[in-house]
């Protein structure tokens, strides 16, 4: 039996899909009746799975569509895809032509499978983007209040300052009821703002940004974080290790909890005096500790306890 592969670029209008191995290719309109002709077109043979991009707004009620109808839906990496294509020797970029390469994608590499967030996920991930929005905005009133001199321009900054704040309490406060109402995410929630350091709003940032916590091992929790160190070394040079992609707002909403925890979290306090006392820079005990944090929350979410003095 065939298997099939489909790669799907997905724009405002148009679904563009490659089968693969036999080289089919067929457009379908990105709305309710364009995604029935397209699981139509699928029909019942051996599917491996259907890769796509995510892009934005346009690729949620595909996903959500193709996830309803039992289908193997894989989400990769837009810069990814792009460098794989590169690889292949393709210069042109078209819709036809990045379907045709996230086809060869899914068979060549077999992406992992995607599985759709919860409805409750999804809608604390809005709340997160908006927050993060706001945060940009006082930030950048805070630093557009030093240039001000006229009394009009002042007055309606400061206004406007604390708009944002009261803004911003209402999202965190809508973060916090929606964690409550679901059992699942309120138990991690408890969790991990059982561990010293982790604040409630650290905690929510989490839950948004990496629902994944308590099914991945170690490594696996701190590369998607970005906190994982990658070896760069050639021959007989050995080069400096280096973190980096991964979540960024993740990694930045650790910082802090880090701070704290190498300060008064006991037994990261000490880890952390080791690594500065043996010549490392503080922002290497600070990465170290940020590391530490995301692995220990992901263990106790795993294990279903609450964090405990002396386990560490």
């Amino acid at each position: 039996m065939t298997h099939y592969t489909i790669g799907v670029d997905i724009s405002k209008a148009h679904l563009d899909a490659h089968r693969l191995p036999d080289g089919e290719a067929r457009q379908f309109s990105n709305d309710k009746r364009g995604m029935k002709a397209f699981i139509g077109w699928i029909g019942e043979g051996a599917l491996e799975r259907i890769v796509y991009e995510p892009t934005g707004a346009y690729h949620r009620s595909f996903q959500e569509t193709l996830s309803a109808a039992g289908l193997p839906i894989a989400r990769v990496n837009p810069l990814q895809a792009r460098r794989f294509a590169q690889a292949c020797g393709a210069r042109a970029k078209t819709d036809k032509a990045d379907a045709r390469s996230l086809a060869a994608m899914g068979q060549a590499l077999q992406p992992q499978l995607y599985t759709v967030p919860s409805e409750k996920l999804r809608d604390l991930k809005e709340l997160q983007v908006v927050r993060q929005a706001l945060i940009k905005d006082a930030t950048a009133a805070k630093n557009r209040q030093k240039s001000l001199s006229l009394p009009l321009p002042k007055k309606q900054n400061t206004l406007r300052l604390r708009q944002i704040e009261r803004d911003l309490k209402a999202v965190e406060k809508a973060m916090c009821e929606l964690v409550a109402d679901d059992t699942a995410m309120a138990r991690t929630f408890e969790i991990v703002c059982s561990i010293p350091g982790i604040s409630t709003i650290t905690a929510l940032i989490l839950l948004a940004e990496i629902p994944e916590l308590g099914t991945l091992h170690s490594k696996q929790i701190a590369a998607m974080a970005g906190l994982a160190p990658f070896n760069r070394d050639s021959g007989q040079w050995k080069g400096k290790r280096f973190i980096g992609s991964g979540r960024k707002h993740l990694r930045h909403a650790l910082y802090l909890p880090a701070l704290v925890a190498s300060r008064f979290n006991a037994d990261l306090k000490a880890k952390y005096t080791q690594l500065i006392d043996a010549g490392k820079p503080t922002k290497v005990g600070l990465t170290a500790i940020m590391r530490k944090l995301i692995i220990l929350a992901n263990a106790l979410v795993k294990a279903d306890r609450k964090w405990v003095d002396k386990m560490a």
